[in-house]
């Protein structure tokens, strides 16, 4: 049977591929927001927020704090890197959401497994329509700079499609990437390859979730069940491999909610499956919506115990607007 011996959460933020002395032109990516999304699901410009709330976060957001910042959080990375290395795992289950990379808005599955050959990355366009700093080097390392190809583990794939369907998950598939140019993978996978699998070139089973986009997005309770069924589903399939699930996001952002945040890791650290499961839609909007993949993680790796963690609230401006950045791993 297929068995999952290792979990792990990672924010895949921008900021991560950026040195620390860059971390201020999301600053200002920030302070052009339109969309910022509170816990009860309002939407916000930033303007409206600090004329709201002013700047209770002035001294938190000084970027002459940022390199130290990305300092930590790159030696968190190191972490997960050496941590998954050390697992060696023979397929890596990818949690992940997609953002209008290889699904778009007129085919948006709430749940799907990819069960083709070959995962394919998207090339993205220079200059970007909305991150105009980005140059072909802050792509690679999403592996977006180009269309790359990493193999993918299409029958265990199978299995775990046959296994969940059983399991009453009447999920979607996706085959195949027929023309990178259009659709292909996007950030949430290309970060795990080229940050996480520097040293691993194994298998990568991709599941994704539609965190982003209305109305199909899978309730917390839902994500938490699916991520459940998966472990089962996998430890029914005649193949005998180890498995690393990786869930990919968060966690809250483009505001920066350390309390929530910091609620969230303990219910995952504590096997608490009711807060979990409680975590209402309205909290679950944008960039925080990739936290229901972390609830997912956290059902398929119900059995394991965690065994590093480390959180890094960023205030990139004095309103708020920032990320909260995650890592666990768990076996």
């Amino acid at each position: 049977m297929a068995r999952i011996t290792l979990g792990i959460g990672t924010s895949h933020s921008p900021i991560l591929v950026l040195d620390g002395d860059r971390w201020e032109q999301r600053a200002q990516d920030d302070r052009r927001q339109t969309a910022l999304y509170t816990l009860d699901g309002r939407k916000c410009s930033y303007d409206q927020l600090l004329a709201e709330r002013g700047e209770p976060f002035r001294e938190q957001s000084d970027a002459a704090r940022f390199p130290d910042l990305a300092r930590q959080a790159e030696s968190a990375l190191d972490v997960l890197e050496a941590r998954l290395f050390d697992a060696q795992p023979d397929v890596v289950l990818v949690i992940g959401d997609d953002q209008d990379e290889l699904f778009g808005f007129d085919n948006m599955p709430a749940i799907s497994v990819y069960r083709g050959p070959e995962v394919v990355m998207k090339e993205m366009p220079l200059p970007h329509p909305r991150l105009s700093w980005a140059d072909k080097a802050f792509w690679a390392g999403y592996g977006m700079d180009m269309p790359r190809r990493f193999p993918g583990a299409p029958q265990l794939a199978d299995d775990l499609i046959r296994g969940l369907i059983r399991l009453g998950v009447d999920v979607a598939t996706a085959n195949a990437v027929p023309n990178p140019g259009q659709r292909a993978f996007g950030h949430a996978y290309g970060f795990i390859y080229q940050r996480l699998m520097k040293r691993l070139r194994v298998p990568m089973l991709p599941v994704l979730i539609n965190t982003y986009f209305p109305p199909n997005n899978p309730t917390a309770a839902r994500c938490f069940e699916f991520g459940s069924h998966i472990a089962h589903a996998l430890a029914a399939s005649p193949i005998d491999a180890k498995v690393a699930v990786i869930a990919s996001g968060g966690l809250s952002h483009f505001l920066c909610e350390e309390a929530f945040d910091r609620k969230l890791l303990q219910a995952i650290r504590t096997h608490d499956v009711q807060t979990l499961t409680q975590v209402t839609q309205e909290s679950l909007c944008s960039g925080s919506s990739e936290i229901r993949n972390w609830i997912a993680m956290a059902g398929a790796t119900s059995h394991l115990q965690c065994r590093y963690e480390e959180y890094i609230p960023v205030y990139r401006t004095a309103v708020g607007t920032g990320i909260g950045l995650a890592f666990t791993a768990w076996d």
